[in-house]
Parts: structure tokens; C-alpha cells; sequence
């Protein structure tokens, strides 16, 4: 599926918002390259400030999954090829993970998995219509550690505000981290968003749907932690009530 690059007369878009990623000039590596060359205008799609055509993106209707950070794209593919009933679009800046994971989309033969390479704070903004999504992965975002970085965040109230309203009712946006800080206040801005409910008392259970990385095993092992955090969209009535 080819998908046509705006044209330089297109207006760009105002960014104003502070950046959750940093781009680096990571080495990409040959392999990485060809399936980003030989994917991208077949399952890759052109960031653009225009609302996707998704029955034109996948050619079938589905609940569709937003995944926000996909890495190396391991994770996300594993998802997509255990729930072929759904779409998913993963969002990634970073040209070897693009890579990563159009390589993981090839080899497994993935038809319902797409990718966008763009900042994802304006793909959410721009391209993705209220209330269209089921559910949004947000794994193991960029903790930035240092208290001075913490703007940099990417869960911040406005943002998941933004998030929440393109959930379609019940739709689920899920988080985990690593970082027990950065998990307490993923719960605390969760919460505070009234159009979205806990799906447990804190913290939940990691579900069966997301894997566990060799990361994250490693991890435990060595006794650290690692919090979900699942939210469900609430219907409209019952957002009306809680604010």
C-alpha cells in the first residue's frame, strides 16, 4: 500500500508542544534499511494533518490499536499476529526501529499492522478521529529520570486528554513502565482525566495480551519492578456525571 508524500505546498502544522524524544543519529544497520526502503511504501503511512481513511489504510473494518513507542517493534508485531481480529498502527521516530519493525511485519506476514515514523503527539492531534480507537499501548516510555526532564514526559494531562477523546466508549488505554516514580504518576493523571475509569484498584495485573520482553524478564530477576497502568474509556453518560 503506497501512501502519497504532501506536497511542499502543504501548510506544516504548529508545533506546540514540548518533544518526548530526543532523535538521535542511531547506526541503522543494512537489513534495517532494506525493509525500511522495501516497507514503507507498502505498509508504512505519511504523516499529513488530515484525519486517516482508515477502510483505505487497511481495507477492512476492525477495532483499531494505537501503539505509542513501538522500539525495535518485537512487542508490537507479537501483539498484532495474536490478535489478527484487530488493526494496529504503531507510531515510531526512530529510523532502526522502523526498520526493526518492518522487517518483523514481512516475516511474519502481518495484514493488519501499520506504521507511522512521526512525532505521535501530532499524529493523535491531526490524523486520528474522536472516539475511533479500542485501545492505546503506551510501553515503556522514555521515563527521563531527572526531575528537571519531567516536562518531557510524554503522560501529561493535556496529551491523554487528547488520547482519552479518540477512544471509542470502553475503549482501553494501557501503560507500563519500569520506573515506579513515572508509574505513580501515569495513575495520577489517569485518574484525574474524567472521561477515564481504573480498571483496578492502582495498579493492574499485567494482561495476557502484552508480553513480557527479554527486557523485562532480565528485570525481574533482578528484583526490579514494572507497573501497568489500565484505563478504560467511560461511556458518555458516566463522563458527563464525573465532571
Amino acid at each position: 500500500m503506497t501512501h502519497s508524500t504532501p506536497s511542499p505546498e502543504d501548510p506544516a502544522p504548529q508545533r506546540n508542544h514540548i518533544r518526548s524524544f530526543v532523535l538521535r543519529q542511531g547506526r541503522v544497520s543494512n537489513a534495517q534499511q532494506r525493509y525500511y526502503d522495501e516497507g514503507m511504501p507498502r505498509w508504512g503511512i505519511v504523516y499529513q494533518p488530515a484525519l486517516l481513511d482508515l477502510s483505505g489504510v487497511f481495507g477492512t473494518h476492525a477495532p483499531l490499536i494505537l501503539e505509542i513507542g513501538c522500539g525495535m517493534g518485537e512487542t508490537t508485531a507479537m501483539i498484532a499476529a495474536a490478535r489478527p481480529e484487530c488493526n494496529f498502527i504503531g507510531i515510531e521516530v526512530h529510523t532502526p526501529g522502523v526498520g526493526s519493525l518492518l522487517k518483523e511485519i514481512a516475516t511474519r506476514e502481518l495484514n493488519n499492522l501499520r506504521v507511522i515514523q512521526h512525532d505521535a503527539v501530532e499524529v493523535v492531534r491531526d490524523m486520528i478521529a474522536p472516539g475511533t480507537l479500542a485501545g492505546i499501548h503506551i510501553f515503556f516510555p522514555d521515563p527521563w529520570p531527572k526531575k528537571r526532564h519531567h516536562k518531557r514526559r510524554l503522560i501529561q494531562p493535556a496529551f491523554v486528554h487528547q488520547l482519552a477523546l479518540r477512544l471509542a466508549p470502553c475503549g482501553y488505554i494501557h501503560c507500563a513502565t519500569d520506573w515506579e516514580e513515572y508509574a505513580l504518576q501515569m495513575l495520577e493523571v489517569f485518574s484525574g482525566e474524567a472521561l477515564l475509569q481504573n480498571t483496578a484498584r492502582g495498579f493492574a495485573l499485567r494482561p495476557g495480551y502484552r508480553p513480557q520482553t527479554k527486557f523485562e524478564t532480565r528485570g525481574l530477576r533482578l528484583g526490579h519492578g514494572v507497573w501497568d497502568v489500565i484505563f478504560t474509556r467511560r461511556p458518555a453518560e458516566s463522563a458527563a456525571t464525573a465532571r
